[in-house]
């Protein structure tokens, strides 16, 4: 029984209101129970429904434990926040939801692993495969996150087997996902037309076949580490389900949801649609009319949404929601003739107690490492804010902090001999509050195990990494950077002009456009990513430790830490 409001799409090009005055007017003779044994006859199959649930997560990233701050917590009404998410609530509610209906499919809209907290990233995310078994997830569309430890990685959460490098670490075998990885837009042969993974998974319900197809963001070489994808062709996501469509009819195939990891933006609460933007808006408008449900993702954000004649979900991230979609199924044509959707709050009042072991396991396991003090912040440390505000320079103190760890573990001869420190914005996931600094805390900040790398840059290069900070389309990417070295950039100025090349200077002497300079940044970064492609013109790159390694080294000698001041990075009109 559903207790919230919900939002009902009918397709009028297949009315279930037709389809009950036809059933009224067939002729067909309806049988009461009389009471001695006798069964009703069947409607005929022209006139038969049949009603399919789907419960859909996005965005899950490993959140096993409670999340916490704004991450663990939605705003059920204006200004009213409830603290939600957690596995073991997430596989009660869906447990209970999954008993409205026999016919009920668990959906997840990618980035279902990476970005993790320590608890399930400390085990390469096994952990977290584990759990989403016992839930019972049945479809998880590949997100850029799931790309994180590179393609090799994600095929084995697929199929299960050792770490490669670590073994299996909780000391028994790790097999692999119960449930289907998909993406239908990611080519190992363009020419063949051959996917890293399948392309969609088709199920039947009552005779009724439906196609769930899995969607990759199309954008993901610009911000995962490209060596981890070398040999991968990412397609546009419209066009790659509009070129599925003629495939699926040949078998049958009438009712389609896309199960897609790229989002939008709405401006309301978690039930809302008002003033949707950002990708899906095109991505759906293109969409084949065939299309009949899109669950999405990517973005962390909360909607249920109507565009283009086509639902359009997403909830939220961390497991802070699920999704309940009910589709009406006509019998005769195979396809969708109403949807109905809600987000419900994953709140913490019962957890499943099977997940809620599996994940004190894992907790008990890793706690040791997780709760080692490594030093103190007399001061909170405050995260770059994303996406940038309005007249703001995008320094941050946290992100300081991590440039001067980047640049003390690298500037050493026998370690790089780097004078120049630049870390992106986007690898710092999470504040640290003033206090003890703990390991768990630095890890959840740089969650990714990125390798630091050190190159030679001569100074007009490093002006061209600056301009690209700021894409054609979309917020600014504004690189952290290591005391010494400072820029001013102009808000207005064309892109490509952004950087006066005279305001970028090194301990106060305005930077050589034809000197060379040793630069750290991390692999990620080096490899082109974010756009950053000028660094990949890099020369004499010399890799160094972990990134989280260098900030618990820098942590540990500068404890407690002096936090830095701002004034690197400035912005003007």
């Amino acid at each position: 029984m559903h207790l919230l409001p919900t939002s009902s799409t009918r397709h009028p090009k297949r009315s279930s209101t037709l389809l009950l005055l036809g059933a009224l007017f067939s002729g067909s003779l309806l049988v009461l129970d009389s009471g001695c044994g006798e069964e009703k006859p069947k409607p005929p199959p022209e006139n038969r429904q049949v009603r399919l649930q789907l419960l859909a997560i996005n965005d899950f990233h490993g959140n096993l434990e409670k999340p916490t701050g704004s991450n663990g917590r939605i705003e059920a009404e204006p200004s009213k926040f409830v603290d939600a998410g957690g596995a073991a609530y997430l596989a009660h509610h869906i447990s209970k939801l999954r008993e409205e209906n026999p016919h009920t499919v668990v959906v997840s809209a990618g980035d279902l692993i990476g970005a993790s907290p320590l608890t399930s990233a400390l085990f390469h995310d096994e952990p977290t495969i584990e759990a989403m078994n016992q839930i019972g997830l049945d479809i998880n569309s590949v997100g850029n996150h799931e790309f994180d430890e590179g393609f090799g990685e994600l095929l084995r959460m697929q199929s299960g087997g050792c770490h490669p490098v670590d073994g299996c670490q909780d000391g028994t075998p790790f097999s692999g996902a119960k449930f289907k990885f998909l993406s239908a837009n990611v080519f190992t042969d363009t020419v063949s037309r051959r996917t890293l993974l399948p392309a969609y998974d088709i199920r039947e319900f009552d005779g009724v076949k439906v196609a769930f197809i899995g969607m990759t963001l199309e954008g993901t070489p610009g911000i995962v580490t490209p060596t981890g994808i070398a040999g991968l062709s990412f397609h546009d996501e419209a066009d790659t389900v509009n070129a599925l469509i003629p495939e699926l009819h040949e078998q049958g195939v009438k009712a389609v949801v896309v199960v897609l990891h790229e989002g939008g933006s709405p401006t309301g609460r978690y039930n809302e649609c008002p003033g949707i933007s950002g990708p899906i808006v095109d991505i759906v408008n293109r969409f084949d009319p065939e299309v009949d449900l899109v669950v999405s993702g990517h973005t962390h954000q909360a909607y249920t949404c109507v565009i283009n004649g086509k639902h359009v979900t997403s909830a939220a991230s961390n497991g802070r929601l699920v999704t309940d979609i009910d589709l009406v199924l006509d019998a005769a044509s195979g396809d969708v003739v109403e949807t109905t959707a809600r987000n419900v709050i994953v709140t913490r009042e019962t957890a499943d107690t099977a997940v809620e072991a599996l994940v004190n396991d894992y907790v008990t396991k890793s706690a040791p490492l997780r709760d080692k003090v490594i030093g103190n912040t007399p001061a909170d440390l405050k995260a770059p804010v994303r996406p940038l505000p309005a007249g703001g320079s995008g320094e941050s103190v946290l992100g300081n902090v991590i440039a001067d760890a980047m640049l003390a573990a690298t500037s050493k001869p026998e370690t790089g001999g780097a004078v120049i420190a630049l870390m992106n914005p986007g690898g710092v996931r999470a504040d640290i509050a003033a206090g003890d600094i703990t390991y768990g805390e630095v890890f959840t900040v740089q969650p990714f195990a990125n390798n630091l790398v050190t190159m030679t840059l001569t100074g007009a290069q490093i002006e061209r990494v600056l301009e690209q900070q700021f894409p054609a389309t979309g917020s600014p990417s504004i690189l952290q950077v290591s005391e010494g070295f400072s820029f001013t950039w102009k808000a207005s100025g064309p892109q490509g002009d952004k950087i006066d090349p005279a305001s970028i200077t090194l301990n106060g002497v305005p930077l050589d456009m034809a000197a060379s300079y040793r630069v750290t940044t991390n692999n990620f970064m080096a490899a082109g990513g974010d756009g950053l492609t000028a660094l990949t013109e890099g020369k004499e790159l010399r890799t160094g430790p972990i990134d989280v390694d260098a900030l618990e080294v820098y942590l540990r000698a500068n404890s407690p830490l002096t936090p830095p001041g701002l004034g690197r990075i400035s912005v003007t009109p």
